[in-house]
C-alpha cells in the first residue's frame, strides 16, 4: 500500500478521496461544492471527451453550444421538468448592478433553451433530423459532494437531437445508448447493464429514460450515463411543429442523453488499488513512461541518450514521457508514475544497456517483464492492450461474483448490507414495492433490462405476479 492512501477494506470513501488526491487529479476549491480539476484529472476528461466526441461524429452528430443562462419562464413550461430541477437550480436576480426584469437559471441540463431554439430552426420535415451534442459544464445545486462523482458545478456532454417520428427519436436513444456501453466496455473495461428506468427514476420530462449500471469495487452501483426519449413534451411545450410530407403540422420528437465527469469516478472506482490511481490504456492521457537510473554522470549520459534513441520515432505512435529529472531518485519517480497509474513503466539501467533490454513494470499487476530494446514498440503496443483485456475481464469477475438472484425478502435485505452487490429481482411494477426497496433497504432498482429473458415469478415485496426479473442495488 502506497503512504497516504487508505486500504480500500478500511475505509472505501476515504480510499477514494485519497487516490483523487495522490494521483493529483482534483481537488476542492473556495467555493463551497465545486472542484479544481488538475491538469492530470483533466487530461483524463480530455481523452474521454476525445474518444466520445469522436463516437458521437461516426453515428452523424454535430457540435454547438448553447447559453449558460436559462429564463426561468423557459424552464416552467414544462411540468414535470421544473418539479424535477427546481430544488437544484442556482438563480441570478441581478446583473449590471441592477435587478432583471426576469431572473435567469443558471444552466442545470439545457433542454428547454435549446427546444426555444428549436423552435425557430424547425418548420418542415425537410429540416429533420437535428443531432447535435453540446460539450457544457452545468450547475446543480447539491447538498452531499464528493470530486468527480457529485459536485456542484461539473463538465459533461448533452445531446440534444429532434425528430419526425416517435420510431426515429426511439432509435436514437437506443443508438446513443449503445454508444455509451460500447464506449464503458471498450476504452474504461469497465461491463455495465443496460436498461430502462422505473418511472419514478427516469429524467424529469421524458417519456423513458434509459442507463448503463457499472458495479464499483464496493459493490454498489454506480450510473454511468443515460439517455432519453423525450417524446414530444418539449416540443409541445416550445410549440415547436414541422409540416410532414402530407402537408400537415405535428409537434417534433425529441431526445436527451449525457455523461459527464462522472466517468473519471467510475474509472478510479473499478480499477484502482491501494497503491494509487489505475487508468485503462486506451483512456490513459500517459500510456508509458521510461524512467533511465543511473550513479553516476558517465552513466546518466549513455542512459539518457539510449532512452532519447529507443522512443525518437515514438511520437506518432504512443504517449510516452522519459523521466529523466536528475533532483529525483529513481524510488521516488516510480512511485509517484505508480500512483498516476501510467500503464506501463519502464526501467533502463546500465545492465540494459550491456543487455540490450529493458525492464517494463505493468500497472495492472505488478508485474515486471523483460523486454528486448529490438522490437520494443510494438511489444509495449501488444502488452497494453493485454492490460486493456486484463482490466476488463478483472471487473467483470468482480461484478459476477457480487451479483445474484434473490427471491426472499428477508434474505435480500440482509444480503444488501453484506456482502452488497446487484440483485435480480422479481417486482410487480407498482411504485409502491419500490418505495419499500428504498425505504427498508436503501437500494433502488437500477434498471429494468432491455430485452431481458421473462421469467415468471412472484414480486419479492408484495408476492404479486411478475413476469421478469429487475436490477436492484445500492448506489451513488
Amino acid at each position: 500500500m502506497a503512504k497516504g492512501i487508505t486500504k480500500r477494506s478500511q475505509d472505501y470513501s476515504r480510499w477514494y478521496l485519497d487516490i483523487v488526491a495522490a494521483a493529483d487529479m482534483a481537488e476542492h476549491s473556495s467555493v463551497k461544492g465545486c472542484m479544481v480539476i488538475k491538469p492530470t484529472g483533466y487530461a483524463l476528461w480530455e481523452q474521454i471527451q476525445r474518444r466520445l466526441d469522436d463516437m458521437f461524429k461516426e453515428t452523424g452528430h454535430v457540435n454547438a453550444y448553447f447559453p449558460l443562462f436559462i429564463p426561468e419562464s423557459y424552464l416552467k413550461k414544462e411540468a414535470e421538468h421544473v418539479e424535477g430541477f427546481a430544488p437544484e437550480c442556482a438563480v441570478v436576480t441581478h446583473g449590471g448592478g441592477k435587478k432583471l426584469e426576469e431572473p435567469l437559471v443558471v444552466r442545470p441540463t439545457s433542454e428547454t433553451i435549446i427546444w426555444s431554439t428549436y423552435q425557430k430552426w424547425i418548420q418542415s420535415y425537410r429540416d429533420l433530423p437535428i443531432l447535435i451534442n453540446q460539450w457544457a459544464n452545468v450547475v446543480r445545486w447539491e447538498m452531499r459532494t464528493r470530486l468527480f462523482l457529485r459536485t456542484t458545478e461539473f463538465l459533461w456532454q448533452e445531446g440534444h437531437t429532434a425528430h419526425a417520428t416517435h420510431e426515429e427519436a426511439e432509435k436514437e436513444t437506443r443508438l446513443m445508448l449503445d454508444v455509451y456501453r460500447r464506449f464503458a466496455e471498450e476504452y474504461m473495461a469497465i461491463p455495465v447493464w443496460t436498461g430502462v428506468k422505473t418511472d419514478s427514476e427516469k429524467f424529469a420530462g421524458a417519456l423513458h429514460t434509459y442507463c448503463i449500471e457499472a458495479m464499483m469495487q464496493d459493490r454498489k452501483a454506480l450510473q454511468a450515463g443515460t439517455s432519453h426519449n423525450l417524446g414530444q413534451n418539449f416540443a409541445k411545450a416550445f410549440d415547436v411543429k414541422f409540416q410532414n410530407e402530407q402537408g400537415d403540422l405535428e409537434y417534433v420528437y425529441a431526445t436527451s442523453w449525457g455523461v459527464s465527469t462522472r466517468l473519471i469516478g467510475a474509472i478510479i472506482m473499478t480499477h484502482s488499488d491501494d497503491n494509487g490511481l489505475v487508468i485503462p490504456p486506451r483512456l490513459a492521457p500517459l500510456k508509458v513512461v521510461l524512467v533511465p537510473i543511473w550513479r553516476d554522470e558517465e552513466q546518466q549520459k549513455k542512459v539518457v541518450e539510449r532512452a532519447q534513441k529507443l522512443t525518437e520515432n515514438w511520437k506518432s505512435h504512443i504517449s510516452f514521457k522519459v523521466d529523466d529529472r536528475d533532483q529525483y531518485r529513481p524510488g521516488y519517480k516510480f512511485n509517484e508514475w505508480e500512483k498516476k497509474g501510467v500503464p506501463i513503466r519502464l526501467e533502463l539501467g546500465p545492465r540494459d544497456l550491456e543487455n540490450n533490454s529493458v525492464v517494463a513494470v505493468r500497472r495492472d499487476t505488478g508485474e515486471k517483464i523483460t523486454l528486448s530494446q529490438d522490437g520494443l514498440l510494438d511489444n509495449l503496443t501488444d502488452l497494453l492492450e493485454e492490460i486493456q483485456t486484463n482490466l476488463y475481464e478483472r471487473a467483470l469477475e468482480l461484478r459476477n461474483k457480487g451479483t445474484f438472484i434473490e427471491d426472499d425478502f428477508d434474505t435480500f435485505k440482509k444480503k444488501i448490507e453484506d456482502p452488497g452487490g446487484f440483485f435480480w429481482v422479481h417486482w410487480c411494477g407498482k411504485t409502491d414495492c419500490e418505495t419499500v426497496f428504498q425505504e427498508t433497504s436503501k437500494a433502488t432498482i437500477r434498471l429494468v433490462p432491455l430485452d431481458g429473458e421473462k421469467q415468471n415469478g412472484q414480486c419479492m415485496v408484495c408476492g404479486q405476479p411478475s413476469n421478469e426479473r429487475v436490477l436492484v442495488a445500492k448506489a451513488y
